[in-house]
């Protein structure tokens, strides 16, 4: 099942629309109240992180449910051409956004970047956060290497920093104080197309 796309505005207009849409969502599957909660708190903080983005960007999100796995979803347009985005990258020696705060903030950060890069060949590039690989396949495509989706995943970025927990610690605190990781399953960035997609998976 697959809701309404609801298009979300530069000044934020949408959102709410996209908070019911999540509602109906859950109310089709039959979620209880606390399940319910949780996915709306999911659906707040993936919308609320757009609130703090300027420019004129438009988004799209919608919900897909198969039984009781939720995906949340957030796609929009690739805005910058490959020498913009070098130049982009040169604002910061590290090749990142050193003010991005919070898991949030980071998810943010990563979000904007990969809708910097022309194609999956730009994931060369560390972000400053790595854990940049395969993330799943793009189903319109075949199985071969050209459907494979290159990206961005809590999981693989938990379990790289959960490793090396001692040498950064801000980012563990981060990640144990967040909504988003405490309660997704998943959450994947990656390039789709000609669009960025960020998607946070739940299941109950």
């Amino acid at each position: 099942m697959k809701s309404d796309v609801i298009q979300i505005e530069p000044n934020g207009a949408g959102i709410e629309r996209a908070l019911a849409e999540t509602q109906r969502a859950a109310d089709f599957r039959g979620l209880c109240a606390k399940d319910r909660l949780r996915l709306q708190l999911l659906a707040e903080e993936m919308t609320g992180m757009l609130r703090t983005i300027t420019g004129q960007t438009q988004y799209r999100y919608w919900v897909e449910s198969e039984e009781m796995h939720f995906s949340l979803h957030l796609m929009t347009r690739i805005q910058v051409d490959p020498e913009m985005r070098e130049a982009l990258l040169k604002t910061s020696t590290s090749g990142r956004n050193a003010a991005a705060k919070g898991f949030m903030g980071r998810l943010k950060d990563i979000f904007l970047r990969f809708g910097e890069a022309a194609d999956a060949g730009a994931f060369a590039t560390e972000y400053g956060y790595g854990y940049v690989g395969v993330v799943g396949y793009d189903a319109s495509v075949d199985m071969s290497p050209n459907a494979m989706l290159y990206g961005w995943s809590m999981s693989a970025y938990r379990s790289a920093i959960e490793e090396h927990q001692n040498d950064e610690p801000e980012k563990w605190d981060e990640l144990e104080k967040s909504i988003t990781a405490k309660l997704a399953d998943e959450v994947k960035i990656f390039i789709r197309g000609n669009s960025v997609e960020m998607v946070i998976e739940k299941a109950f």
